[in-house]
């Protein structure tokens, strides 16, 4: 949903401590800093103010080697519209060493605009007892920690980020951009952030969950060089009919061999793999294309719109329409 912009300046406090993941500061800033280049070609009078906020100004340093440089004391920093808190690889050190940033969310979360929580940033959110009795994501490899540290969350481990009211979670990492993309849609509409999305070589609109572990991803796990051609090869040929058998003989394998090399290496079978890929590839296409349900059924591969829905009924509860519907625009309320 839209919420029209009622200020020229649209404050951002992207707060940080030493050990935040640094994607969580940069790509957000990186989404804003572009909205603000497509604003200004377009003439428009409204701008990100985008700023670091933490507890001790001066560098800070992240996970990695890069540090950032935070002018903005945490103790001085009253929110004007959104904030974004990032998170960290060690959260329980950082509950534990910056505990004023808990009491700081506490404080001014009700009264912000937008109060989001980046990957394992929800545990500050979750600290000061925000999200008791809503539904909260975090990155998949702590989300069982978050449910057990704090049960009165129900905690959804596959969003990519999820909102109730004015609160906003995240999963890991990138998906801090995937929520800033969210808001540049809510403040300015799809044509924006689709336009920021591409600049950034991104989706609007992800299809999937954190269980996107997807499957060009988890292909490109497999240490078989055989197998991670034969990967490239289905990704770029989904249009064709592909049967196990063909697969086999590129690789040089029996096909009993190579289902079960493939299997072992890719975790699944390749023809789930298959399906995978062509459901990820008909969900970018359904999300940012006006294509017919025949048109996008044919360019992946399925032999019919009809089983594509019968595909996507089984795997996503939704129909290729309703999955358009429900995703054409941010999941932003």
């Amino acid at each position: 949903m839209r919420h029209p912009v009622t200020s020229t300046r649209i404050r951002v406090d992207l707060v940080i401590y030493p050990g935040f993941k640094c994607m969580e500061a940069v790509g957000p800033m990186n989404v804003f800093t572009a909205a603000n280049r497509y604003l200004a070609a377009a003439e428009h009078p409204a701008r990100y103010d985008a700023r670091l906020v933490t507890p001790t100004p001066g560098p800070v340093c992240s996970e990695t080697l890069l540090s950032l440089q935070a002018e903005v004391a945490l103790a001085e920093c009253v929110p004007e519209d959104t904030v974004m808190i990032a998170g960290a690889l060690d959260i329980e050190r950082a509950l534990a060493d910056t505990p004023e940033i808990v009491d700081w969310c506490r404080r001014y979360a009700p009264e912000s605009r937008r109060f989001a929580s980046l990957c394992t940033g929800t545990f500050f959110l979750a600290e000061a007892g925000l999200l008791d009795g809503r539904k909260a994501t975090t990155h998949w490899s702590v989300a069982d920690l978050l449910q057990h540290r704090y049960p009165k969350i129900s905690v959804d481990a596959d969003a990519i980020f999820l909102n109730e009211g004015n609160l906003y979670t995240s999963a890991g990492v990138t998906a801090a951009i995937d929520l800033a993309l969210a808001f540049v849609e809510q403040d300015f509409g799809r044509d924006l952030a689709l336009s920021v999305a591409r600049d950034m070589v991104m989706y609007l609109k992800r299809p999937g969950g954190q269980s996107q572990f997807s499957s060009l991803l988890t292909g490109q796990m497999s240490n078989r060089a055989g197998m991670a051609d034969i990967r490239t090869w289905i990704h770029g040929n989904l249009d064709q009919k592909i049967v196990t058998l063909d697969l086999a003989r590129r690789a040089g394998m029996s096909e009993r061999n190579f289902v079960r090399h493939f299997t072992r290496e890719i975790g699944r079978s390749p023809m789930e793999y298959l399906i995978n890929a062509r459901c990820e590839r008909a969900t970018a296409l359904l999300l940012e294309t006006d294509l017919p349900l025949k048109t996008i059924a044919h360019q992946v591969g399925f032999s019919s719109d009809d089983q594509m829905r019968k595909v996507f009924v089984r795997k996503f509860s939704l129909t290729p329409r309703e999955y358009r519907e429900r995703f054409k625009s941010a999941q932003v309320e």
